[in-house]
């Protein structure tokens, strides 16, 4: 009898998880404080699967071709969704959700693209983006007081700028091979 894959069930459970966390950002019209700090819970949760998948995969060699595809992807889908819903709130500006989401799908097709040539792994650069990422995205989704606004603000625009910086660094490694 074949055993599951616990990585890659780990990273099917987060896009499963992601509707739910949605559901909890919109609850009550989105201002319900409780209902956001659930969805942050949420998200939190799904961004800690993220980090475990990849560990575990490693360290039981169940690295699989599955779980190579699937893993950025749900990443950007957890992402995606968090930022959408936040800006479909006016809790996080349009034009900061389309610069991110515009780069992790084009970095994601690039990946498509040259990967028969190889996957270029993440690099630290891109992991620190991800992480600053998902804590940035954490501190829309939370009903933080209102003197939090300007530090929130100025970690949203290091993931900003890790995002842009990574995203030209990918490509131009792309285009070297």
């Amino acid at each position: 009898m074949k055993h599951p894959n616990l990585p890659n069930s780990l990273t099917i459970s987060r896009l499963i998880a992601v509707p739910f966390c949605c559901y909890a950002l919109f609850k009550n019209g989105g201002d319900d404080s409780l209902w956001r700090v659930i969805a942050w819970i949420g998200f939190f949760l799904v961004g800690l699967t993220d980090f475990f998948d990849g560990k575990l995969a490693r360290s039981r060699k169940q690295v699989t071709s599955f779980g190579t595809f699937l893993d950025p992807v749900a990443d950007k889908i957890s992402i995606g969704a968090a930022m959408v819903g936040l800006s479909m709130q006016g809790k996080l500006w349009w034009w900061v959700t389309i610069v991110i989401l515009v780069r992790e799908i084009s970095v994601t097709i690039l990946r498509l693209a040259v990967i028969r040539d190889g996957v270029i792994p993440a690099s630290k650069g891109g992991k620190l983006k991800a992480a600053f990422q998902g804590f940035g995205v954490g501190f829309y989704i939370l009903p933080l007081p209102s003197w939090l606004s300007i530090p929130r603000d100025a970690f949203m625009a290091v993931a900003i700028a890790l995002t842009i910086s990574t995203g030209y660094d990918y490509f131009k490694k792309a285009l070297k091979k």
